[in-house]
Order: structure tokens, then C-alpha cells, then sequence
């Protein structure tokens, strides 16, 4: 067999396959709904938190959760499946992004570093950048 009609049948095969995937879903990436959606995946890993309020970014991929006693609790959409996280002040470096509405996270847990978050409104970015801060001054004076 030539090497060019052996390239161009492995350059089809693979072709296929990556469509194959596309169009079975494989390509999907999970939303959240609304709060509750988020609440309802968050159980699923910590049954026992009380949530006491919820914080959706604008494109719906992740939710913030106040958990209380200097802990938030993270959902956020990875594909079509979802990864959650508790994170403390110590856990976490975050800062204002030169977009409006939208905060800069990076996390100490070398399986998801953080990323840029927006948010629909002025009013949840400044409270999760002001309880992040909050924690992280208090935590510095101990």
C-alpha cells in the first residue's frame, strides 16, 4: 500500500471518530439550571453542608455556595459532568479581573487551578472578592 492512500485512510479514521464522539454527545458541556440544580450536585458530594447562598456565574457553568465558617463550596461544569469543591482562604488566591463583573480564582489543589469567573451582576463578584479577602486578612492576623 502507498504511504499517501495509508495517510489519507488514519487521517479518515480519525476524522470519523472525532465526529463520532461530536455527535453522540461527546462534546457536550454541562449548565446549571438555576440554584437549586446546583445545591441538588453539591448534596450529592456533601450531604451534611448547609448552603446559606448560592452564586451563579453568568454562563451557568459554576456556582459558588457560602458555606459558613470561612468555607465556600464550588460547582463547576467539567465536560458534562460536574466537580465540586469546599475551599477555605488558605486554599485560595483571588483577585479582580480587568472585566466588569468578573474575579480571577486560583486554587492550591493541583486538580483544577481556578480560572476567571463572571458574573451576571456587580453585586455577587464583590461579595464572593470581599468574603475571599475577608478570610484571607483574618486568616493573616491569626
Amino acid at each position: 500500500m502507498s504511504l499517501p492512500v495509508l495517510v489519507a485512510i488514519v487521517v479518515l479514521g480519525i476524522a470519523l471518530s472525532v465526529a463520532a464522539v461530536h455527535f453522540t454527545g461527546g462534546s457536550k458541556t454541562a449548565t446549571l439550571a438555576d440554584p437549586d440544580q446546583a445545591l441538588h450536585r453539591f448534596a450529592e458530594d456533601f450531604p451534611d453542608e448547609m448552603v446559606a447562598t448560592v452564586r451563579l456565574t453568568a454562563d451557568a457553568k459554576t456556582a459558588f455556595l457560602d458555606l459558613g465558617r470561612g468555607r465556600t463550596g464550588i460547582v463547576h461544569s467539567i465536560g458534562d459532568c460536574f466537580l465540586t469543591r469546599i475551599v477555605t482562604a488558605t486554599d485560595v488566591s483571588v483577585s479582580n479581573s480587568d472585566e466588569t463583573n468578573t474575579i480571577q480564582l486560583r486554587l492550591t489543589d493541583f486538580t483544577w487551578k481556578g480560572g476567571r469567573f463572571r458574573f451576571a451582576n456587580a453585586g455577587d463578584a464583590q461579595a464572593l472578592l470581599k468574603a475571599f479577602e475577608a478570610r484571607h486578612a483574618a486568616r493573616e492576623a491569626a
